[in-house]
């Protein structure tokens, strides 16, 4: 009998656990309630803020050699034409750097794959 009961349990949780993750994926978000008086009258209104998580302001992205850089995703995105000036080495024919926030990152211009990052290159 308890054999039993524990095989049910463990087949119940392994069937839920991928349940709750991709509800937890699926709604990434939070809610916020707050309660405001207004006027003289002292209405009471109720206000919901829904704040996602994809709505984060500090969304820097950390670029990886290999991946295909999209300039979307680049905070404060720019070419670098002065290489040297940031102690860069000349890019290779076919390449340019660009900035992604404090990071230098070395493109190809035909793919855009990313051949090289060096971060915090920009201060």
């Amino acid at each position: 009998m308890f054999k039993k009961l524990l095989m049910a349990l463990t087949a119940t949780t392994m069937m839920a656990s991928p349940m709750v993750a991709t509800e937890a994926q699926a709604a990434p978000h939070r809610e916020v309630h707050q309660t405001v008086k207004q006027g003289s009258h002292g209405r009471t209104v109720t206000r919901t803020t829904v704040i996602r998580k994809d709505d984060r302001r500090d969304n820097h992205r950390r670029w990886a050699k290999g991946q295909r850089f999209d300039r979307r995703y680049a905070n404060n995105y720019r070419v670098i034409d002065n290489y040297r000036g940031y102690r860069l080495k000349a890019p290779p024919r076919g390449y340019h750097w660009v900035r992604s926030g404090n990071d230098a990152v070395l493109v190809a211009l035909a793919s855009g794959i990313i051949a090289s990052v060096i971060t915090g290159a920009i201060r």
